[in-house]
């Protein structure tokens, strides 16, 4: 007999229907699982036979084949524990076929609790897409799949309870679909920040457009301080951007059962340590790395230099495209990967460089090597450079706080809207994000900005990538303006950002 269940899988941040197909044979008794099925799939036989047996049930002693189809993709991961579980059961005609329609996965311990699963909501999405109506969940995935709509979800904590509602004799509810939770978590805030009131506008320029930021400054000068604190005058996740990043954590076993939905958007900061694939994504089936993790919020890289020059460079394309394409053998994944990339470093290697002490022991041989570090390309990509300079001692002891970072936020938001409502027909949402056939429309120069934007191209030496860039920020300074034309002054701002870092 044949026990069919129907399960999920994962390639990237999609899920695919998987089938479940259980087979017992006569013969000598063995257990197989064929279907592509890694080392952790395969080591189900062993969790699926002592949870049947501490569940009450009786393991069929024949030939045993569980095939998951379709057979030409590689599966990986413990979700398969559930639905093989089910099907010996119902082949061995121990419980009933599900009805049809019905998916399940979980991860099942020797005694038959049900584990959380990785990316539960692609997974779930997936399944919805193709015509399930009901799906069963270990219950700490339960909110997580709950966000799907149009789909009836069910959670258990233990495989005897999923059986016994299978079966009718206790019943479980529908897991409740809740209102999108607001978030818990209390931003750093920029009110904490003495001083720095240049580079506190050169942020809300960044945030407002959503434009990459390098903070070039000494030891202790507040760079790190600053850029934690971004998160909090960036404008809310829409309910479209918090169901696309939480796909991208829910891969990456992110998403916890209190936290299902991430309610603000994503800061991290990896060390300089992080390796290519960690930075881009990677392995045999391709994972996301923190580019991806990112997406719909900030990448912070701290002390810049200090990263490997391969990955770095890998930045590049990304910034470029708002995707990263991972090519393996097992096939081509492409990630999300639209993030405001926030840098800081030293101007030299000790780090005093141009510093009043005047402590600098580099020559300028070696402050050049320093920022030689990063490539030309990269820092082209970069479109606010901005000097963080050491604080007075009068500025440190003053006990009135700067502005908080719901005021910036506020005009963040009314920039953020200008511009959502500008370009809603053309499909993108940011000044960061239009495209160069279209700069004339909506970057439009008066014949005196023409002359200035000519002088700083042939003084300042700029490329056609770094010229895009600048009638962007200009746009975005002008939305903070409330202008709907760029004038001269908001031109002249954005091009001393290509210069100020250095």
């Amino acid at each position: 007999m044949i026990g069919n269940i129907i399960s999920a899988g994962l390639f990237g941040i999609n899920g695919y229907e998987v089938k479940v197909e259980c087979y017992l044979a006569q013969g000598l008794p063995s257990f197989d699982i064929v279907g592509l099925p890694d080392t952790s799939v395969r080591e189900s036989r062993e969790r699926v036979r002592a949870a049947l047996k501490n569940c009450g049930y009786t393991f069929p002693m024949k030939r045993i084949i569980v095939n998951l189809a379709p057979a030409d993709t590689k599966k990986e991961g413990p979700i398969y524990d559930l639905p093989i579980l089910l099907g010996l059961l119902a082949a061995s005609g121990q419980i009933s076929l599900p009805p049809e329609n019905t998916a399940f996965f979980g991860e099942l311990s020797l005694s038959g609790e049900l584990r959380p699963a990785v990316g539960a909501l692609p997974m779930a999405a997936a399944l919805k897409a193709a015509g399930i109506s009901t799906l069963y969940v270990p219950f700490d995935n339960a909110a997580e799949a709950a966000l799907v709509e149009g789909i009836v979800i069910y959670a258990a904590r233990h495989a005897s309870e999923l059986i016994d509602h299978l079966e009718g004799k206790r019943p479980l509810s529908p897991v409740t679909r809740n209102v999108r939770p607001p978030s818990k978590r209390r931003l750093p805030d920029f009110a904490d920040v003495k001083g720095q009131d240049g580079v506190k506008r050169a942020l809300e320029i960044a945030s407002a457009g959503s434009h990459n930021v390098l903070l070039v400054g000494p030891p202790g000068s507040g760079k790190s301080m600053l850029a934690r604190r971004l998160p909090s005058i960036l404008p809310p996740l829409s309910h479209e951007e918090a169901i696309e990043s939480t796909k991208i954590h829910s891969v990456a076993g992110l998403i916890t059962r209190d936290e299902p939905l991430l309610t603000s958007r994503p800061f991290r900061a990896p060390h300089h340590t992080a390796s290519s694939v960690g930075l881009s994504g990677g392995g045999t089936i391709p994972k996301p790395g923190e580019i991806s993790l990112a997406h719909n919020g900030v990448l912070f890289l701290d002390e810049l230099p200090e990263f490997e020059r391969r990955s770095l460079e890998i930045l590049r394309q990304p910034i470029e495209d708002g995707v990263v394409v991972l090519s393996r053998a097992a096939g081509t994944v492409t990630y999300p990967s639209r993030f405001m990339l926030v840098c800081a470093m030293n101007p030299c290697r000790c780090g005093w460089y141009g510093h009043p002490s005047g402590r600098c022991v580099c020559t300028q041989a070696q402050v050049d090597a320093y920022y030689g570090k990063i490539s030309g390309p990269l820092l082209d990509r970069i479109d606010i450079h901005t000097q963080v300079p050491s604080l007075t001692f009068e500025e440190l002891s003053a006990k009135s706080s700067g502005e908080p970072s719901e005021k910036i936020r506020s005009r963040v938001v009314a920039a953020r809207n200008l511009a959502r409502d500008r370009y809603r027909e053309y499909g993108f949402e940011s000044n960061s994000m239009i495209p160069s056939q279209l700069l004339s429309r909506f970057c439009g120069l008066s014949s005196e900005g023409t002359r200035l934007m000519k002088n700083a191209f042939d003084r300042l030496g700029l490329t056609a990538r770094s010229y895009d860039r600048v009638l962007r920020l200009a746009r975005t300074i002008a939305d903070l303006d409330g202008s709907d034309e760029i004038k001269t002054h908001h031109l002249a701002e954005a091009l001393q950002y290509r210069t100020s870092g250095r």
